[in-house]
């Protein structure tokens, strides 16, 4: 049976993917960089997609909701598949050439990725406006990330 809330969980839902995504993506990107200032960057864009997400739960549980991590094998095909999806998937090739300018552009891409399923969110009218605007909060930061992330990159 599906409630009101049922729309709004799998938006979060998404998101909540979207966030670990990116969290795994830049603790993986710093774990592979050897310039201590893109390090120390990665490490913090890594912390702030670790706060989203507890941001993003703690409201699906408000709605009585959960978005706790699948184990089943389907599930972990599934998240495969989603890191695809959301922009990661490159970057375990930008690490094996320890090339941090294509480890920062595959950032980049994970952010692009991020930015289109956040526009995708708030794109539904349905939304409340206390959902809208934490995600409208975390849209603007991912958007400034990336502006980051280019600028490393460029500094390079």
């Amino acid at each position: 049976m599906n409630t009101p809330n049922d729309k709004i969980l799998d938006t979060l839902n998404d998101l909540v993917e979207t966030a670990r995504d990116g969290r795994k993506g830049y603790e993986t990107a710093a774990g592979a960089v050897d310039n201590p200032r893109v390090k120390s960057e990665l490490e913090r864009l890594a912390q702030q997609r670790a706060s989203f997400v507890s941001e993003l739960e703690s409201k699906a549980q408000q709605l009585g909701g959960s978005t706790s991590n699948t184990t089943t094998v389907e599930g972990i095909a599934m998240e495969a598949a989603g890191a695809v999806h959301r922009g990661w998937i490159n970057l375990k090739s930008a690490i094996n050439g320890h090339d941090s300018k294509a480890i920062l552009s595959e950032c980049e891409n994970g952010d692009e990725a991020a930015l289109k399923a956040y526009n995708n969110a708030l794109n539904d009218t349905a939304l409340p406006m206390d959902v809208k605007n934490i995600i409208q909060k975390q849209q603007q930061e991912i958007q400034t990330a990336k502006q980051t992330i280019t600028s490393l990159k460029n500094g390079i």
